[in-house]
Parts: structure tokens; C-alpha cells; sequence
């Protein structure tokens, strides 16, 4: 695990090894708020990764966590005790959904046991806020394509789904 508060695009990657899974998460704060490195993703369990994009408001749900994104981890984490993690994020994510005033943008990525678990969830800002992936060799997910490249395909809003 490696964090950092600059934008990883200025970051030296260079330092690390070869890997065949690479997780990363390029926004540190909601509204400019408690920037600080604890609390940039992706956040881990040591059984569990999570990164997370959005915008919720009036959230109604009690859980442990220094800011909103870990306590939807957390609270994903409480619905995982038997490890189906595919389950346990769609029923976190319905009840989120049902106990929330207002969502802008609610996308999660997470990884457990070499199996990846995207769901996505926007209504408004859709270029912004669209997931997609590029599928081949290598599997990559993000929220921007990469600039020159093509094959990329847009995770239509409302997804939940593993690889």
C-alpha cells in the first residue's frame, strides 16, 4: 500500500515492482476537506481493497470511519462475513441507496482474493462520473480513458459486476 497527497500523474511509479494487479485512485478530498494522507485510497483491510468516487449528502447509516468513503467501506465490509463480497456490495449499496437524501455519484471499486467488484451509480455529470474499461491482455477500469487510446467501452450507469 502506498499513499501520497500529489496527483499521481507527478508521482515517480518507478520505484515499484512488476505487478499483475494495480489499484489506484487519483482524488484525495470531497470539497477540498481533510486532505490528508490517512484518509487517501484506496483503503485496505488486508483482505480487501476499496476506492471509491462520488458525491452523497444525508447519509443514514451508522458505521465506523474518519471520512464518508471509509464508512462505506466499512459498511460493505459488515455484509461480507461469509465472503461473498459480489452479494455483500449490492446489498450495502441498495441500503446506501434507500438511506440517502441525495446522490450525485457513487462508484466503488474493490478487490478481494484476485477478484475485481465494480459497481457504479451516478445522476448527474454522466461524462464525469461513467465508468469504463479496456478488456485484452490486461483488464483496466477507471473513470478516463487514457488520452491516444482506443477499445475503451463505457459500464453502463447502475452496474454491479466482477471480474
Amino acid at each position: 500500500m502506498y499513499h501520497n497527497i500529489c496527483p499521481v500523474w507527478e508521482d515517480d511509479l518507478s520505484r515499484f515492482p512488476r505487478t499483475s494487479l494495480l489499484i489506484a485512485h487519483a482524488r484525495s478530498a470531497f470539497e477540498d476537506k481533510d486532505i490528508r494522507v490517512e484518509n487517501n485510497m484506496p483503503f485496505s483491510d488486508g483482505e480487501r481493497v476499496f476506492i471509491f468516487n462520488g458525491e452523497l449528502r444525508g447519509v443514514k447509516i451508522r458505521e465506523e470511519g474518519r471520512i464518508g468513503a471509509e464508512k462505506i467501506f466499512n459498511f460493505i465490509r459488515r455484509f461480507d462475513n461469509r465472503g461473498d463480497t459480489l452479494s455483500a456490495l449490492k446489498r450495502a449499496v441498495k441500503l446506501i441507496r434507500d438511506r440517502t437524501r441525495t446522490i450525485k455519484a457513487m462508484n466503488i471499486i474493490m478487490v478481494r482474493g484476485g477478484q475485481i467488484y465494480l459497481s457504479t451509480y451516478f445522476t448527474s455529470e454522466e461524462e464525469y462520473f461513467t465508468m469504463r474499461r479496456k478488456e485484452g491482455a490486461e483488464l483496466v477500469i477507471c473513470s478516463e480513458v487514457f488520452p491516444s487510446e482506443v477499445g475503451w467501452q463505457a459500464i453502463a450507469n447502475e452496474t454491479i459486476m466482477a471480474w
